[in-house]
Formats: C-alpha cells, sequence, structure tokens
C-alpha cells in the first residue's frame, strides 16, 4: 500500500503527568539546516511545511562532552540512514544510478 506524504505529530500525557512529543516526517518536502546561533549555539533544524525539530546543545554555555556524544550519534544514525537510501535506490533503479557521495557528488 502507497500512502501519500504527511508529516505526523503526536502529543501525549503518562498518567504521572510526564509529557512526550512524537514527530514523524514521512515526505520529500524536508529543510534541514545547521549552523551556529549568535549566541554561540550550534543548532541542527528539521522542518517540513507542517512541523519542526530543533536540536541543540544541553545549555546555554559551553559545548560538553555529552554535546559532543549526541551529535556524533546523530551523525553516525544519519550516515546510515544515507547508505540505506542509497542501497535502495540503487536496487530499485535497476543498479543505473551511480551512488552519491555524503557531500552530494556522484561516486566515480
Amino acid at each position: 500500500m502507497t500512502r501519500d506524504p504527511y508529516t505526523y505529530v503526536t502529543v501525549s500525557i503518562d498518567s504521572d503527568g510526564a509529557s512526550r512529543v512524537g514527530v514523524s516526517f514521512y515526505t520529500p518536502g524536508l529543510r534541514v539546516s545547521a549552523g551556529v546561533l549568535d549566541s554561540g549555539r550550534p543548532f541542527l533544524d528539521i522542518c517540513s511545511k507542517t512541523a519542526d525539530v530543533s536540536i541543540s546543545t544541553t545549555g546555554a554555555g559551553a559545548v560538553t562532552s555529552t554535546d559532543l556524544a549526541i551529535a556524533r550519534q546523530i551523525f553516525n544514525v544519519a550516515a546510515s540512514y544515507l547508505a540505506d537510501c542509497e542501497r535502495l535506490h540503487h536496487q530499485h533503479s535497476g543498479g543505473s544510478s551511480p551512488a552519491i557521495s555524503p557531500g552530494g557528488a556522484a561516486a566515480a
């Protein structure tokens, strides 16, 4: 079954009062950006027409070793996602498309 693209946002509150927000992007209309705010705080944004997710460091002060560990996890998981997308695209296209490197250039 093929579904139309969508962004799915849920908010739930547990019986103990703890809340949880879930955001799922299933759309080609994503914008991804990263940078450093004027305050010196790095950020990563993933946005669609209907929802935004912003990730930043744990506090307003210096970047911590925990911040670095989280950034490395994001990087490694994103690299795995890219590899899976490239592999599946290659399989579905009959192997005729060149692999795309992380920088966006076709691999030789």
